[in-house]
């Protein structure tokens, strides 16, 4: 079952890694108002923005490059950097879309991304921060369904940007939109796989 949530309500007894909540004295707490679900742990938040974090996977846009040190794009209100060196080239260009791990965070503004990756192709769907946890879901299962079912290939950035080439990639990002619209509607798995089901049944 779940319960509506507000800021400062306790949702866990326990730790739990969400970027949206807060623990103290071994007890999680909400930082905006959402829907915790006791059974699976999981807290959705349903506004919020998104709070950079280490080891974070995020998709972005190439927006300038100097001396191979790239600015990249992550609609963030920060700065985002790829910093190449002597051992280790890149050769993106304006344009690219990137997926990429944040490696550090200076000054809660300035982002340096490791091992990123060239998304080739395909399209942008900006989707908000707060329900990105909702579109990957539990173990990767709700966005591996969608992918799966429309045979798109997904890639998800914790900031709010989800890439989609190949497939159905219209049902795909018709199902993530209604995520995003839905994520706090009891039954959302349910409805979310007859909808993109439909496609291996055609």
């Amino acid at each position: 079952m779940k319960n509506m949530v507000f800021p400062g309500d306790m949702v866990s007894n326990a730790p739990i890694r969400n970027a949206y909540v807060y623990v103290e004295d071994g007890k999680s707490y909400a930082m905006t108002i959402g829907t915790y679900d006791a059974a699976s742990g999981q807290f959705v938040p349903l506004e919020g923005n998104w709070t950079p974090r280490i080891e974070d996977t995020v998709i972005g846009i190439i927006s300038s490059e100097r001396n191979n040190v790239y600015e990249v794009d992550l609609n963030f209100h920060g700065r985002a950097l790829i910093i190449g060196g002597k051992f280790e080239k890149f050769s993106f260009k304006v344009g690219d879309v990137v997926e990429a791990t944040i490696k550090d965070i200076e000054d809660r503004r300035t982002i340096i991304l490791v091992y990123p990756r060239l998304l080739s192709g395909g399209l942008i769907l900006l989707v908000k921060p707060s329900k990105i946890p909702r579109v990957i879901g539990k173990d990767n299962t709700m966005v591996k369904q969608i992918a799966d079912s429309t045979k798109s290939t997904i890639a998800v950035g914790r900031n709010g940007m989800v890439w989609l080439n190949g497939g159905d990639a219209g049902l795909a990002a018709a199902a993530i939109q209604r995520i995003e619209n839905e994520a706090h509607v009891p039954g959302l798995t349910e409805r979310i796989k007859n909808m993109v089901e439909k496609t291996e049944k055609r």
